[in-house]
């Protein structure tokens, strides 16, 4: 493999003499609505095959299908041309959803579930039978011509469906190896295939609340004999774990109160590396990725300290971690091989990029970008990681953007108006990596909060799980902190503070406009706005996590209405939209649609705009701009600022024109 060093982007600019003062979200920028959903590529699922490096890109202007692409020999081709869209829905989240193995790609195709067999430069040939049962998590088993992975059945058509470790033959035939457990993820074959690793975790729990990793040995007809449980349990949540070349088992735990990497041999645990630092992520997708070996000797891999990734080399037998120097501050997932590390990786001046990185040298190869033409440099917001104070005495983290443009400043004394973003998840991360998404609102003059509140994930297992029983109040907290912190340092309009949140976010956003008067107006994304609903519609991955998050089943009731703003329309006074897919399984189009329909009946400012063929998150093209424009199109008509030329126009009911 060949290695260069790279400049990402031209960072030269040809500064305006004179800014023009004008009104935020007036200002003319390059970063349009089009812009944000045709200039970047989601990229995911890397892979190394040999020298052969491959990936996952989607499509906006294909309805959001996602392709496989393979890079070989500086050659680039497609895979799965069209139709086939490569993704799975188990756990409705996905991931995991293909693998490779000596040129030979194994996916699963969404439209019918089915998983395919592409030979290398052969067409795909189905090799599954039944378009009612899913798969992920792949792991080719050579020697005995069969595909291990996960499995979700659907096919007795219960309320909930069921998930076992299968092996699928290569002739269709399938086994199952594992069951009895709810939920299964991380099935991993021994470099001498004599042994199979795997994760499980039961209802009520979260795969980052407590997960059990057992292993068992395979017979020579292929069953599992011996299972034994090498670690985990209620409260330890284990992830990724994965085999040294010479057949030692290793994983992530966060026993010590961080994902740390841990080694099991002789029967016993071993840390590898104790620090106060995350070297693991929630497991809401299969496929994950962020330590790899390049040999029995040296682990290469991510870890997150302060919300800000690294890249280190670990010494697996004297437990030294030795930093590789990178230009990024998030690494999504990484492989490893002897000679090479694979990174989907971006930082705020880069946005999300694959890359190959020599690990002795630090010497980079940018192969994929996910924007392969960004605006002038001019019209890039770099954000601050800030710390500030929030309620009962704690501190809260999150990126602050400045509004920037080269061509507009804001009219003298005047602030510009704040937008708090509240993640989704709400075990999820913001970070800091270039998103045009958020370019867009900075490049118009306003400035963005986007908030890790206590829940989120990166900083240990103690700021988790502050959101045990709190969700709703705690992250609502911190994003209304976040704004009255930045207002307080005469840094935005204290009058001018507005809210937007998708999923977990949208019940943020909600309750911060109904239990608290500081923002102005809001924006959900197909967000949670009855709990009680949700847990009525939620699918089984999720069906027990409110659980956790607010309360068990039997005080739900009452904590349920409490935390719930559709019970609390009459203390929601503020103007919102809301935009919701109709496809949706997961926060179900009800949700929204209850919620403007108390809002319309009372009297308060409120646009809902529906999306056919959309499910839980946009994929199309024209649903990005859609949603775009018309949460700008909102927002300066709530704000009472002309809407400039060439914005479409937004029906708000109960806005006086």
């Amino acid at each position: 493999m060949r290695f260069h060093f790279h400049t990402p982007y031209p960072t030269t600019m040809t500064e305006p003499t004179r800014k023009q003062a004008a009104p935020s979200g007036t200002w003319t920028s390059p970063i349009s609505a089009a812009v944000v959903a045709a200039g970047a590529t989601p990229l995911s699922q890397i892979a190394l095959d040999g020298r052969d490096v491959l990936w996952l890109a989607g499509r906006a202007s294909e309805a959001g299908r996602t392709t496989l692409q393979r890079l070989r020999a500086d050659d680039t081709t497609e895979v799965t041309p069209a139709p086939f869209n490569v993704r799975t829905r188990v756990h409705e989240y996905g991931g995991g959803a293909y693998a490779v193995d000596g040129g030979t790609v194994w996916f699963s195709h969404f439209a019918d579930n089915h998983v395919y067999m592409a030979e290398d430069g052969a067409e795909p040939v189905v090799i599954t039978r039944e378009e009612a049962v899913r798969y992920a998590d792949f792991v080719p088993d050579r020697a005995r011509s069969r595909l291990v992975a996960v499995r979700e059945d659907h096919l007795a058509g219960e309320a909930y469906p069921v998930n076992t470790i299968c092996a699928v033959g290569f002739d269709g035939v399938e086994t199952i190896l594992v069951d009895g457990n709810d939920f299964y993820a991380a099935p991993r074959l021994s470099p001498d295939g004599r042994q199979l690793a795997w994760l499980c975790w039961d209802h009520p729990r979260m795969p980052w609340q407590g997960t059990e990793l057992w292993v068992a040995d395979i017979t020579a007809d292929g069953a599992l004999v011996d299972g034994r449980l090498v670690a985990g349990g209620l409260d330890e949540s284990i992830c990724q774990p994965e085999w040294s070349p010479g057949g030692l088992l290793h994983f992530v735990s966060d026993r010590s109160g961080w994902w740390n990497l841990y080694r099991f041999e002789g029967g016993v645990v071993h840390p590898l590396c104790p620090r106060e630092a995350e070297f693991g992520g929630p497991q809401w997708n299969f496929g994950g990725s962020m330590y790899g070996f390049r040999s029995d000797d040296e682990i290469v891999c991510t870890y997150i300290e302060d919300g800000i990734s690294r890249l280190g080399r670990l010494a697996t037998r004297g437990c030294s971690l030795e930093p590789i120097d990178t230009p990024y501050q998030e690494i999504k997932e990484l492989r490893v091989s002897a000679d090479a590390v694979l990174v989907l990786a971006g930082s705020p001046t880069i946005a999300l990029e694959l890359a190959l990185i020599e690990p002795e040298s630090g010497n980079r190869s940018v192969l994929v970008q996910s924007i392969a033409d960004l605006p002038d440099t001019a019209y890039l917001s770099v954000p601050h990681s800030i710390r500030y104070p929030s309620m009962g005495g704690r501190s809260a983290y999150a990126f602050y953007y400045a509004p920037a443009n080269g061509g507009f400043e804001l009219p003298g004394g005047e602030l510009p108006p704040l937008i708090v973003i509240g993640h989704g998840g709400p075990t999820s991360m913001a970070t800091s990596t270039l998103k045009l998404a958020t370019q867009f609102w900075t490049s118009r003059g306003f400035a963005v909060l986007d908030v890790n509140y206590g829940g989120s994930s990166g900083f240990g297992r103690i700021y988790r799980d502050l959101l045990k029983g709190q969700w709703g109040i705690i992250d609502v907290e911190d994003c209304v902190a976040g704004a009255r912190h930045l207002a307080e340092q005469g840094m935005v309009d204290p009058e001018r503070l507005l809210i937007r949140g998708s999923s977990a976010g949208g019940l943020t956003t909600l309750n911060a406009l109904t239990f608290h008067d500081v923002f102005k107006a809001g924006a959900s994304y197909y967000g949670v706005s009855d709990l009680a609903g949700l847990d009525a519609d939620s699918h089984k991955f999720e069906s027990h996590y409110n659980e956790y998050l607010i309360a068990p089943k039997a005080q739900a009731q009452a904590v349920y209405r409490e935390r719930s703003p559709i019970h609390h329309t009459d203390e929601l006074r503020r103007p919102m939209i809301f935009f919701q897919g109709l496809d949706d399984k997961v926060v179900p189009p009800q949700q929204s649609e209850t919620m403007v329909d108390a809002l319309r009946a009372r009297g308060v400012p409120v646009a809902y705009l529906t999306l056919e063929g959309e499910g839980h998150g946009f994929r199309k093209a024209e649903s990005v701009v859609r949603t775009l424009e018309a949460e700008l199109a909102f927002y300066l008509r709530v704000f009472g600022i002309a809407l400039p030329e060439g914005l479409p126009r937004l029906e708000i009911e109960n806005l006086a024109a």
